[in-house]
């Protein structure tokens, strides 16, 4: 079986994993360098933010992603070179507002990385020193986990570059999908080459909209902003993430500390400004205050996939035969990337699914969204 998937982001790249490793030959196509995008710019929490926030098919795929990552990671690092770092710190959340819907969350779901505690004071200093005066109180998530996201990119783009059953195709915009009689036949690039498959895959993130009037859907996907900068600190000085009111602290193993996010429609500007810059860094110092001696070493944005809910659209596309959707995610592109693709492979092999494809299924996209018959 011979696959097209268009975006070398973190759900192109898993699902071209996924596909590979079952014996499909793969040609992976992006209109810049593979990770290059938006999956490089998050900040790699193996979890979505405030769980209980989101509709139950979010946390749903989400909870696969610790270890898939996990298993993928020891497979490609003999071959890469490249660990991906899963980092187990735990998280901090101070929102008051929620300690009590996030204990009764963990209570009832029974998921591990969600099992938390309501932390005093004294317990606070121990699990994490820095943390600011003013917060006596923390709901602590002691299983959550980060990883290094453009460490996984890097070793997921140097895995399957050497793969036998792989090709690259960067910086190669495709301009439209060939279509006859209903069924998906290949690609055609932006230079005017066509490549023909057996089966074509969507991944195209925040980009996916531009392909409602050929597939004669409205793709509700639109780029939201999203700023961060990154403090550079001691070698694991910051014990656990943090997070209050939707800003967040993710320490790296190396000192570096990842401080984020912005929400911002602007298009596909991916320029940061000044003002957003100063309420992320007031935000995380109000979290932190010693984090004001360590330098701040790089500002940077990147374009989150906005879809209706936060739910991805994994599966057959609606009356396009051989023609498959997984983008959509939102904010949980990363902590969602893994099981997302495992679902994607085993619809289109006609395997098991690992949850109910339903809910994920783009008929979403069907009656109510039509644009022309």
């Amino acid at each position: 079986m011979h696959i097209a998937i268009i975006g070398a982001g973190i759900s192109g790249l898993m699902t071209a994993l996924e596909l590979a490793e079952q014996g499909c030959s793969v040609d992976i196509f992006d209109q810049q360098h593979a990770g290059q995008a938006a999956s490089w710019a998050g900040g790699g929490i193996l979890s979505p933010m405030y769980p209980w926030r989101y509709a139950p098919e979010v946390n749903q795929l989400a909870q696969y992603g610790k270890s898939l990552y996990q298993m993928w990671n020891e497979k490609l690092l003999p071959i890469t070179g490249i660990d991906f770092q899963i980092h187990d710190t735990g998280m901090l959340i101070f929102d008051r507002e929620d300690f009590d819907i996030g204990l009764n969350y963990a209570a009832q779901f029974n998921e591990p990385m969600q099992q938390c505690d309501l932390l005093n004071r004294k317990q606070l200093e121990r699990v994490n020193p820095h943390i600011s005066a003013q917060f006596q109180q923390a709901i602590y998530f002691p299983q959550l986990s980060n990883v290094r996201n453009p460490r996984l990119l890097q070793s997921l783009i140097g895995y399957l570059k050497q793969h036998s059953s792989v090709r690259f195709f960067e910086h190669c915009p495709i301009e439209q999908l060939i279509i006859q009689n209903k069924k998906v036949q290949g690609v055609h690039t932006e230079d005017g080459r066509n490549f023909s498959a057996d089966h074509v895959v969507m991944s195209c993130g925040a980009w996916s909209q531009h392909w409602s009037e050929q597939v004669q859907r409205k793709i509700s996907v639109h780029p939201v902003q999203g700023q961060m900068l990154l403090f550079k600190t001691p070698e694991n000085w910051l014990p656990t993430m943090c997070m209050n009111r939707v800003m967040y602290l993710i320490p790296r193993q190396d000192g570096h500390i990842v401080c984020g996010s912005s929400m911002a429609d602007c298009g596909f500007s991916t320029k940061v400004d000044e003002q957003t810059q100063q309420d992320i860094l007031t935000a995380c110092l109000e979290m932190v205050p010693k984090l004001e001696q360590f330098p701040i070493v790089q500002r940077w944005a990147g374009l989150r996939p906005s879809s209706p809910h936060g739910i991805p659209y994994i599966g057959a596309m609606p009356e396009i035969e051989n023609l498959w959707a997984n983008f959509g995610h939102f904010r949980n592109g990363l902590c969602m990337g893994a099981g997302s693709a495992r679902l994607l492979r085993q619809l289109m092999l006609g395997q098991e699914p690992l949850v109910s494809p339903i809910a994920y299924s783009p008929e979403r996209l069907k009656k109510q969204d039509l644009i022309s018959s």
